[in-house]
């Protein structure tokens, strides 16, 4: 009998270190994680309480808690620019963007997923090819070509081109491949729909979690972009967001305060555009996961 109590409890103690060992573990990772999200949200605290200080106070105080300079900041950056029109500038730019971009990226994704012709695989490599070409070294090329279609100081040159987006294209190609079943397709054939109606009927809907994560990537890529802008737009008027909360720099001194506040009123379409779309993203992924 003092054998089997023995045995008993040796068994049980390995099961109670173990369940330590787990806790712990759960626990550190846990710390981790509190730890990266504070990493991460400090940028954007930081954004905030130097929007309500002024310049004084940014450029010779480490600040932790709001101020109430925010109503001066605020005033003095409209005396300096428009910013309301470059956030509408900035939003007519970065939502045409980024809807070209993704039904035509979604176009041709799915023509190279499912659609065999002769040249497929050398066109999807030029496509790919693309991508190690830097934007910045076809700028003169790109500028000359809108001069010569009269196309400069205007928002058409900043639009255009996202229909043609390499990494898009790449991206809605692989998802095709592993997402949208070709029996499916072929069911839709014999029913009798057409090629457009089986791409919006039934690709676009099964490829909107992955339409949703490329969304929030080209939308801020097209929200924050500054060259092309700053080299497209002559009007001073005419420009971006981006553009214009640059230009609170003086050619002496920048205005802290006033900059601060431009930098918080361009984040938050970003946040706005991040926070639908994840969802978007989640809820696909779950209706997969169910439907597993």
């Amino acid at each position: 009998m003092r054998t089997q109590r023995v045995t008993g409890a040796g068994r049980k103690r390995p099961s109670a270190v173990a369940s330590v060992r787990r806790s712990a573990g759960t626990l550190l990772i846990h710390a981790f994680l509190v730890a990266l999200a504070l990493t991460c949200v400090l940028p954007f605290y930081s954004m905030l309480v130097d929007s309500t200080h002024s310049s004084t106070d940014i450029s010779t105080k480490l600040l932790l808690l709001p101020g109430d300079d925010f109503v001066g900041n605020y005033e003095r950056l409209m005396r300096t620019i428009n910013i309301w029109e470059g956030f509408l500038h900035s939003a007519l730019i970065a939502v045409s963007s980024t809807a070209l971009s993704l039904y035509f990226s979604a176009l041709a994704g799915y023509g190279f997923s499912k659609y065999p012709f002769r040249g497929r695989g050398f066109l999807f490599g030029f496509v790919l090819a693309t991508m190690m070409i830097p934007g910045q070294l076809g700028i003169v090329g790109f500028f000359n070509l809108m001069n010569a279609f009269h196309l400069l100081n205007t928002y058409w040159p900043l639009i255009l081109p996202s229909i043609a987006n390499a990494f898009a294209i790449f991206f809605l190609r692989q998802v095709c491949d592993s997402s949208v079943p070709t029996e499916l397709l072929e069911a839709a054939r014999i029913d009798g729909a057409g090629e457009l109606r089986i791409f919006h009927s039934i690709v676009l809907p099964l490829l909107t979690p992955s339409l949703a994560t490329l969304a929030i990537f080209v939308f801020i890529s097209k929200w924050n972009s500054f060259l092309e802008p700053l080299i497209i737009i002559f009007d001073n008027a005419k420009q971006t967001l981006p553009v214009m909360v640059a230009m609170t720099k003086g050619q002496f001194a920048t205005d802290y305060g006033a900059q601060y506040v431009g930098v918080v009123i361009s984040v938050i379409p970003i946040l706005i555009v991040f926070s639908v779309a994840s969802r978007r993203v989640i809820s696909g992924i779950t209706v997969g996961v169910l439907k597993g």
